[in-house]
């Protein structure tokens, strides 16, 4: 019953994410309780420093002050035993209340720890996805014409580039196409998402934003697609020799019948599993390429947040990352179990 497939592993995200919270409160919960002291005595300080305008004398001004400091403090649990604290932290960061940043802000100028992360998600997204897409079809449409006709150039030439592109550090290679297309031929800007200033007009916005997103593509694509039609070539492959394929042969079907019709929906769960995986994996952005880019997307986020001890914000990117990952696997499994019902016979796993 597919219905009870789905509500057990939602069930399952839903428990593991509450598990990772739990653990990630208590392992920042000494420097979370830090920052939380900073920012109550920074927000009582600056009413006092209101209030003080108003001609209130020192006395009003420290009882007004010990009030203000007791009642942050029990809001934020910081009077209660350990174990408290850190449930409460940890009940925070599942319901996404991650307060205020130390230092950072969003582009519209906002602390609010919630609005910096979700305006680097977008830009993530855009990057990442785009090279998952480009990165597939062009893994299949090369694994499929390496398995037709294995071992000979075609197959030999390019599983040789696989292996020297797979003993190339990528961000080596991000540095010399940068120092290629950027400075010796100048095509493509160094980095960032946008011109400065950005053009205005929502076509001009969005062709300029193309032209900045081309180079990190071009990059990554180049890196990561000759992997992809190696395993497409090997599953395809593995395909071909199963039985019921020599039975469509036999039965006079076309090669491209038994190819696309066959082997391509056979070989299709782990290809896109690959793919999903690949686009899970980009969730939290990537530190090397978006710091060598200048993207401004969760992998760069995560680096400044790590430069400046901005836990909140932390704190912030590894909620949302471990929502979005285990919310994909979620998907992953669902599209499983509608692809192969032997998965879900019964109801169970």
């Amino acid at each position: 019953m597919y219905w009870k497939y789905v509500i057990k592993r939602i069930l399952y995200a839903c428990g593991g994410f509450i598990i990772i919270m739990f653990i990630f409160s208590a392992l920042f919960n000494t420097i979370m309780e830090k920052t939380l002291y900073d920012q109550i005595n920074e927000t009582v300080e600056m009413e006092i420093l209101n209030r003080s305008s108003s001609g209130l004398s020192q006395e009003a001004l420290d009882v007004y002050k010990a009030k203000r400091y007791d009642y942050f403090i029990k809001r934020y649990h910081l009077n209660e035993p350990v174990m408290q604290r850190i449930f409460w932290r940890a009940v925070d960061t599942i319901t996404f209340n991650f307060g205020k940043s130390t230092l950072m802000q969003s582009p519209q100028g906002d602390r609010e720890v919630i609005k910096i992360v979700g305006s680097k998600i977008p830009n993530t997204l855009i990057l990442f996805t785009t090279v998952v897409v480009i990165d597939t079809l062009l893994g299949i449409a090369l694994g499929i014409k390496k398995a037709q006709k294995p071992n000979k150039k075609l197959d030999q030439s390019t599983s040789v580039i696989t292996m020297i592109v797979y003993g190339i550090p990528g961000w080596w290679m991000a540095m010399i196409c940068i120092m290629f297309f950027v400075y010796l031929i100048p095509i493509f800007p160094s980095g960032g998402i946008h011109s400065v200033p950005p053009p205005t007009g929502g076509f001009a916005y969005f062709l300029d934003m193309l032209y900045h997103l081309a180079l990190p593509v071009l990059v990554l694509v180049a890196i990561g697609f000759w992997g992809r039609a190696y395993l497409i070539r090997n599953l395809v492959l593995t395909t071909l020799q199963e039985d019921f394929i020599m039975s469509a042969r036999a039965r006079g079907l076309s090669e491209n019948k038994v190819l696309y019709g066959h082997t391509m929906r056979t070989a299709a769960p782990p290809i896109v599993t690959m793919a999903l995986m690949s686009l899970l994996a980009s969730f939290g952005g990537s530190l090397i390429f978006e710091g060598i880019f200048s993207w401004p997307g969760m992998g760069n986020l995560y680096w400044v947040a790590i430069q400046q001890n901005d836990v909140p914000v932390l704190m912030g990117l590894l909620a949302v990352t471990t929502t979005l990952s285990l919310s994909g696997l979620v998907i992953l499994d669902l599209i499983y179990g509608f692809l192969d019902p032997r998965i879900k016979v019964g109801g169970k796993a």
